[in-house]
């Protein structure tokens, strides 16, 4: 029998696992901010260009060095990212540990609980 995703009980269960234990990232996930920086890098270096009047890829080092200089930076935006999100939920985390009473656990409903009642309007 297959068996579905773990439901978190209490609030504190949903800042402990975050889901990505023996999880892969994904490709896209893992090169985003890389690959989009180096790409405005790269067209930044062609409107340069344009901007002079000089043919698009004239210079082509400066394409290749502002690539390169883009791809560093969107990895350092990465890092910046994942750690302000750790963060916040450590912070999280914390305040709830530390007031448990303002977060009770959650109360388990049934589908036909939530749905109100279908009445057809003609």
């Amino acid at each position: 029998m297959a068996m579905g995703p773990k439901v978190a009980l209490t609030p504190l269960e949903l800042l402990e696992d975050d889901g990505t234990k023996g999880r892969e990232q994904p490709l896209y996930s893992k090169f985003y901010y890389p690959t989009a920086c180096a790409t405005l890098g790269f067209i930044g270096a062609i409107v340069g260009n344009w901007a002079s009047r000089r043919p698009y890829f004239s210079g082509i080092q400066k394409h290749i060095i502002a690539a390169i200089a883009g791809a560093g930076i969107g990895k350092i935006l990465e890092n910046y990212n994942i750690s302000h999100a750790a963060e916040r939920d450590a912070v999280m985390r914390h305040y709830i540990q530390l007031h448990p009473e303002d977060f009770p656990p959650f109360e388990r409903k049934k589908y036909a609980d939530v749905i109100e009642p279908w009445i057809p309007i003609r």
